[in-house]
């Protein structure tokens, strides 16, 4: 059975929105970078629905899906989607393998000035990258998304998964001093400059996923935050293994509260 949680946050805090620079110049492209590693059960759909929703909105766009070593059918459906899209671009990782690494070939072969990191199983919706890019043309350089926060949604969310995703970002958001409630979700939108900005990108796994917010928090970049939905996936295997992420995470997290401590050296002038 699949259940539907609305999340209500007790206040909206101060804080959770920094300023937007209203001269930023309106962007021309967004790439969405899907990572993906034996997905053949949704890939295709998942292209597709999004491609299509982009379509609609008229937003210009570019889809780059990286190929993480599948061993499956993922990589010819990929070259079935590339003959039938022109804004599909396919990469295939080549280096050592993990959802980080992945990532990055995906920013490397991106063209867009703006830039989204999406799921390959649906769980994310492609309509909110429609609010991603919106927002971002408001001059904010990141827009993060989270499940939590009023009018955000989970569907069908594992009860040990969520659990730990709460504490998880509890320690990271009182760490760090930041009033947002879901920094680990890879789900997250930016400007291409804020992107250059957290250079070097070091995580080669998922503890990506919070290396790039608390960066571009944390060396001065505007951002803000918009409710968005998110479901469990219904074909394929999930890679996050909870197991091996704990001290993944943990490394990043103080990895980026030291500099933060210690150094402006790499903050936006």
């Amino acid at each position: 059975m699949l259940v539907l949680t609305i999340n209500k946050p007790a206040t909206n805090a101060p804080g959770l929105i920094s300023s937007a620079n209203e001269a930023m110049p309106q962007l021309r492209l967004m790439s969405i970078v899907i990572p993906c590693k034996n997905e053949e059960g949704c890939i295709t759909s998942t292209v597709e629905h999004l491609h299509l929703e982009l379509e609609l909105q008229g937003i210009p766009h570019e889809i780059v899906v990286v190929d993480d070593k599948s061993t499956d059918s993922t990589w010819s459906l990929l070259e079935a989607l590339a003959q039938r899209y022109s804004q599909v671009s396919i990469v295939k990782n080549h280096g050592p393998g993990g959802f980080g690494r992945a990532v990055r070939c995906g920013i490397n072969a991106s063209t867009g000035d703006a830039l989204t990191v999406m799921m390959a199983d649906e769980s994310d919706d492609c309509r909110d990258v429609v609010r991603y890019w919106h927002k971002l043309n408001e001059g904010y350089d990141c827009v993060f998304g989270s499940r939590f926060m009023r009018g955000g949604g989970t569907i069908d969310y594992p009860l040990p998964k969520l659990i730990l995703n709460r504490l998880a970002n509890k320690f990271i958001s009182t760490l760090f001093g930041i009033e947002h409630n879901d920094i680990t979700n890879a789900f997250k939108a930016y400007r291409k400059v804020a992107i250059d900005g957290c250079a070097p990108i070091i995580s080669p796994h998922f503890n990506l996923t919070i290396e790039l917010p608390l960066k571009a928090i944390t060396r001065g970049y505007s951002w803000t935050a918009i409710p968005i939905t998110w479901r469990n996936r219904r074909t394929g295997v999930a890679k996050l293994k909870i197991q091996e992420m704990g001290s993944r995470y943990l490394f990043i997290c103080m990895y980026v509260w030291l500099e933060k401590t210690l150094t402006c050296d790499y903050r936006k002038l």
